[in-house]
């Protein structure tokens, strides 16, 4: 017999994605849809760089406004290790440096207005089969997904028709469901600290070896407050972990990127410009390479939890949310079909793709090969592409969610000779 412990959908993590797919699920016309969230509020604790692509609050119908937003950025100054700055600009605002406590509850609040519930301080401890007879005691047809939630300290078990998991980069319902994880996690670290910012609308970033793998930045909250953190690759530490008999790549990349940020804080670039102290440390980790496989019977993987995050920028609200809405589209099909067999869950996957498959292809690519760059290496790229006529086309193409547009543009233009000297082995792998 359906009790009220059991729903249409239930979503696992209350994130902007987790959000997005409840409030997309209720859009859609499912009657009863609940957010398991672990934590005992909304928007903590945070673990994001907070710096929010124009396109990733259009995704989310999130208006920027001053509730949230704290800046605008237009544009970024790089700097290689030779420290020569590759300063580009954009035409207009390309992303927004927010409040991601605010930014997550104004989309809890959103969904919670489309008629979504929400269960606090409930963590899932377990996924399994269960089936449901109806009036008749007929068993068949009322297949059900239960999942077992410790909330305040009890033992619970909730009851869907649909699971979506959003519940982040160490999702456990998808470890539930015997799914394969992301292809690697990055181990991100980042302190608010006083900075004299010259230029409000631009990032600074750092590549090469102060940031092996990824890169390193000072976002500009104001012209006073700056977030300056990196992200490492595990791979790329890999031969220090072995050196020092390390058994995990990742716990040791993790550890060493304290390190790597009190080496970033004697840069010039930034010792000239910080204050002593700061008032912010978050860490975190960063999965890109999505899952080989996003769902299971009557279950669907979204977000950081699918490693959905977009591998040359890290950010992962734009790319979840597209997902998010697919799935949330897909449980009201499945729902109305009553189908929730792994062949009618695979439609998500293929969606996604379509959608997001040949971005992530792509960005996956570039990293790879960024990871193989020398320092040196690193500066020949830079300086060829610091040229008046190339970076005109990245002010006029460049794109932090569609950056394969930029790489079609360069590959094609006058430059394309230059392009393939410059890129020979990393073009060679998109062919």
């Amino acid at each position: 017999m359906i009790s009220n412990t059991t729903y249409d959908v239930i979503v696992v993590g209350g994130g902007p994605i987790g959000s997005t797919a409840a409030r997309y699920a209720k859009l859609n016309g499912i009657e009863r849809v609940l957010v398991v969230e672990e934590n005992a509020s909304i928007g903590s604790p945070v673990q994001c760089a907070g710096l929010l692509s124009v396109a990733a609050l259009r995704e989310t119908d999130i208006d920027p406004n001053s509730s949230f937003v704290y800046n605008s950025v237009k544009g970024a100054k790089v700097y290689p290790p030779s420290g020569k700055q590759l300063k580009i600009v954009g035409k207009e605002t390309k992303a927004y440096v927010v409040s991601r406590k605010m930014f997550d509850r104004k989309a809890a609040e959103m969904a919670a207005n489309a008629g979504a519930e929400y269960l606090m301080k409930a963590q899932a401890v377990g996924l399994k089969d269960a089936v449901f007879a109806d009036d008749s005691g007929n068993m068949s047809g009322m297949k059900y997904k239960a999942l077992e939630v410790l909330h305040a300290g009890v033992l619970k078990t909730f009851y869907a028709k649909v699971i979506i998991a959003a519940d982040g980069v160490r999702s456990s319902v998808s470890k539930f469901a015997g799914l394969s994880p992301c292809e690697k996690v990055l181990s991100g670290i980042q302190i608010e600290a006083n900075y004299r910012t010259e230029d409000k609308e631009f990032v600074e970033m750092f590549v090469g070896g102060e940031a092996p793998g990824f890169f390193a930045w000072s976002i500009p909250v104001s012209e006073n407050i700056s977030r300056i953190g990196l992200a490492v690759d595990p791979e790329s530490v890999q031969k220090l972990s072995e050196k020092l008999e390390k058994k995990s790549s990742e716990d040791f990349a993790a550890a060493y990127a304290v390190a790597y940020l009190d080496n970033l804080l004697t840069n010039p670039v930034i010792s000239e410009k910080i204050q002593s102290g700061y008032s912010d440390f978050v860490v975190g980790g960063i999965p890109i390479g999505p899952m080989k496989k996003t769902y299971a019977s009557g279950l669907m993987v979204v977000g950081d939890a699918a490693g959905q995050c977009k591998p040359v920028s890290g950010g992962g609200i734009y790319t979840g949310a597209v997902a998010a809405k697919i799935a949330a589209i897909v449980a009201a099909e499945a729902i109305a079909e009553n189908d929730f067999s792994e062949k009618k869950m695979s439609e998500y996957e293929k969606r996604w793709k379509k959608e997001l498959g040949k971005e992530f292809d792509i960005g996956m690519r570039a990293h790879n090969y960024r990871m193989k760059l020398t320092d040196e290496e690193m500066n020949k790229v830079f300086d060829a592409l610091n040229d008046p006529e190339i970076l005109d086309l990245i002010t006029e193409y460049g794109d932090m969610d569609h950056p394969s547009v930029l790489i079609q543009k360069l590959v094609l233009s006058k430059h394309s000779l230059k392009m393939a000297k410059l890129f020979g082995t990393f073009l060679k792998t998109l062919l």
